[in-house]
């Protein structure tokens, strides 16, 4: 099967198995990657190591031994670390300062999906701007029609024990309360992830799907859907626990179910996360996304942190942090960040840090969110599709960067920015899309009213 250059996305590899991607593809994929990782390290391919790692999808394994032959293939040498959550395999690369890692894994798509999310030194993401094009253009040319050399050697690691023991350095485990706890993993990998780290806090848990199964027997393992999170909600509501904590498939997000069984955005769950670890870390400086709510940079600054804006997309997060030493980074699809995480991603950390705050401040979790819900009116990630994407954007800016007051920016796509509300506007990297993010700071009925005008003039 030839493979498709649909498969190769902004930030990571994802298509259907079977179809977009098989074994002959992964394991092209794996010889292209050894090179570009080699490439980047500046080493000849026979002195790189990288780490590999799969989730719990039913073509996992075999996908996951076809990457390992190719890049040992190459002469390059695999930390195989099995079966593990995403963050375990960023860990892995971070902690043994491994060239790159290959995560075998379609993240939060149906069954029918497989793919791999790729990093560098420093469990730094690969993006199309830097590693993922130019993998696309080994496999789909012809520069792996030469014989590979062989000679890469496979050394498996177990990492449960040594990541549960880093992750719980974030907290003080102690401080935490035996609160009631609904979790659902969506049978992907947060049972075997992040069960063991919970089960030792002295909490109240209902696991629900905790068992990885690449079935998918219960529902897709995307909370973002809110038919996905429903199950959670109703549990929720049913036993009375204090918050609901859902996963998606390879467990590197986390979303939050408050008390009264209302599901918790991702730029207020940012703004939470960063006054806690304001509170550890003094003045430190603060990543937020370019579609976030004003409530993050406002916390920030209330909590004498620094908050500065951000291109949208984990490369660029981690990349930035890396570079300024930043302590946290927050996206609104749910992507958090950590510095003393290798600037990664992690959907366990922020499960600790919120049950810890929840103990420490003896609030619920609807009492922490209530006070944005009241002042900042935000309308979700509006998807449109357009002919034009360049010219819709242009016409957007010249007609409200026009008016009296308003301020322009171009950290990503565009932003324009009034007193009392804003928005952005930018395009899909993937998709004839526009995606528009509004918030007004007057009322839920302004904001309706003013994203409704938004998408008129990307809709006309």
């Amino acid at each position: 099967m030839a493979a498709s250059a649909s498969i190769f996305k902004a930030y990571d590899i994802r298509g259907l198995y079977g179809e977009d991607i098989d074994g002959d593809t992964a394991e092209r994929i794996g010889r292209a990657f050894a090179r570009v990782i080699a490439d980047l390290a500046d080493k000849p391919v026979t002195e790189v190591t990288v780490g590999l790692g799969r989730d719990m999808r039913l073509t996992a394994p075999e996908l996951a031994g076809r990457y390992r032959d190719g890049i040992v293939s190459e002469g390059a040498s695999v930390v195989d670390a099995g079966q593990v959550g995403t963050e375990m395999l960023y860990f892995l690369v971070g902690s043994r300062g491994l060239d790159g890692g290959l995560m075998c894994t379609a993240s939060h798509n149906p069954k029918a999906y497989t793919g791999a999310k790729l990093v560098k030194q420093g469990a730094i993401a690969l993006s199309g701007e830097e590693g993922i094009g130019d993998i696309r253009d080994l496999v789909l040319g012809d520069g792996l029609d030469d014989e590979p050399v062989g000679g890469g050697e496979v050394t498996r690691v177990d990492l449960y024990e040594e990541f549960a023991e880093r992750a719980l350095t974030f907290i003080d485990p102690a401080k935490v309360t035996p609160l009631k706890v609904v979790v659902d993993g969506g049978n992907g990998m947060a049972g075997p992830m992040v069960g063991p780290l919970l089960s030792t806090l002295g909490l109240d848990l209902i696991e629900t799907y905790w068992t990885p199964d690449g079935n998918f027997p219960d529902h897709e393992p995307n909370p973002l859907l809110p038919e996905n999170r429903q199950f959670i909600i109703d549990k929720l509501r049913e036993t009375g626990a204090d918050l609901g904590i859902a996963w998606d498939g390879d467990a590197d997000r986390c979303f939050f179910i408050d008390d009264t069984g209302e599901f918790i955005d991702g730029d207020f769950l940012t703004a939470i996360l960063a006054e806690h670890l304001l509170e550890k870390d003094p003045g430190s400086t603060i990543l937020y996304d370019v579609r976030a709510s004003r409530a993050v940079a406002d916390t920030v600054s209330a909590a004498g942190g620094t908050a500065e804006i951000n291109r949208v997309g984990h490369a660029f997060f981690k990349t930035r942090m890396k570079r300024e030493g930043s302590l946290f980074g927050g996206e609104v699809s749910g992507h958090y960040y950590f510095r003393d995480f290798y600037c990664a991603d992690s959907g366990t950390i922020p499960a600790l840090l919120v049950l810890e705050k929840l103990s420490v401040e003896g609030k619920r979790l609807s009492d922490l969110v209530g006070s944005y819900r009241a002042k900042y009116f935000i309308s979700g990630e509006v998807n449109s599709t357009v002919d034009d994407a360049p010219a819709r954007i242009a016409e957007i800016e010249e007609r409200y960067g026009s008016i009296d007051g308003a301020t322009v920016t171009h950290v990503d796509g565009v932003s324009v920015d009034f007193e009392d509300w804003h928005f952005n506007v930018r395009s899909s990297n993937t998709e004839p899309l526009l995606r528009l993010c509004l918030e007004s700071l007057v009322s839920y009925a302004d904001m309706e009213a003013k994203r409704d005008e938004v998408l008129g003039i990307i809709r006309s």
